[in-house]
């Protein structure tokens, strides 16, 4: 039997990496030959969680058609938020909890997606679905996805169903959500080791709106102000990925995790659109977004409308 690759979208987060190691788990269960895998580099927080639940980063991989002709996405399923060369490969499954854009096949697939807050809330149903136990430490993993892509359970996109399943999975583990997630938190929001580069890249998405693409960075602080006093040299970085990716819009977003606000550094041709679409005034590039603090259900949508 073919080996299949299990991967979420690029530059990874916690629910992107622990979901293809959870989900590949499963499958490998289920009689599949899967690999979790990476399409980029691990951030402080979801090492966090696989060094206190005892897992190694999924390998690093570029291209996957080299090494395989199937695979399945997790946590995404817009193409350009995928492999490089995902065209050259067959998905045969996608699991996610995103919008639906830019995705089509040539052939039929397993395809679940629910609006839920978290992919790994999806795939405790799939374990439960298919008579497979959720080991302690995946159920570890999982459980961080959740408090990573909730905020600890603050985020607007956190349902019952999120905080159901994390109390079940904390349970499997082990632990206390709360207390562990305050820690998995203020290891994301550790920015000490993080060149400038890594800021605008490490949480990156791209996006498509009518006839412009636009990106939206996020990092998490405690500090706002740690982060936005290097703003100058932030927006010389945005400028650069504006050009080279043809970009009508650079949002850079820092969340404060204790305050739940965040503050955005605009950039492009079309970030006049930000100010009305949310009724904040742009000044000096910056714009204050009190209460936002998810990307997908607070401002993807906004700057998606804005842009139609």
């Amino acid at each position: 039997m073919s080996k299949v690759l299990v991967l979420g979208h690029k530059n990874p987060d916690t629910d992107s990496i622990c979901s293809a190691i959870s989900y590949a788990y499963l499958k490998n269960e289920m009689g599949m030959v899967a690999e979790p895998i990476r399409l980029g580099e691990v951030n402080n927080e979801t090492l966090f969680a696989l060094e206190t639940f005892k897992f190694d980063q999924p390998r690093l991989v570029t291209q996957v058609a080299k090494e395989v002709e199937q695979v399945i996405l997790v946590d995404h399923n817009e193409r350009q938020q995928s492999a490089d060369d995902i065209d050259e490969v067959q998905v045969i499954e996608v699991v996610d909890h995103h919008r639906i854009a830019n995705f089509e096949t040539t052939d039929p697939l397993y395809f679940r997606a629910e609006p839920v807050g978290c992919t790994t809330t999806i795939l405790l149903k799939l374990f439960k679905e298919n008579g497979v136990e959720v080991p302690a430490n995946i159920a570890g993993l999982m459980l961080s996805a959740i408090i990573s892509d909730s905020l600890l359970f603050k985020s607007p996109t956190c349902t019952q169903q999120d905080i159901d399943a994390a109390a079940e999975l904390a349970k499997i583990a082990n632990i206390d959500a709360e207390s562990y997630g305050l820690d998995l938190l203020k290891a994301g929001a550790d920015l000490s080791n993080k060149t400038l580069e890594d800021l605008i890249s490490l949480d990156a998405k791209e996006f498509e709106a009518g006839d412009y693409r636009f990106e939206v960075a996020q990092v998490n602080a405690i500090d706002i102000e740690e982060v936005m006093i290097r703003q100058k040299e932030l927006e010389v970085l945005m400028a650069n990925a504006i050009s080279t990716k043809e970009l009508g819009l650079f949002m850079f977003v820092v969340t404060d995790i204790l305050n739940n606000n965040s503050v955005a550094i605009v950039l492009g041709e079309k970030a006049n659109v930000v100010e009305a679409a949310f009724k904040s005034s742009v000044v000096d590039n910056r714009v204050l977004l009190p209460g936002v603090v998810s990307r997908k259900k607070q401002i993807v949508p906004v700057i998606t409308e804005a842009l139609s």
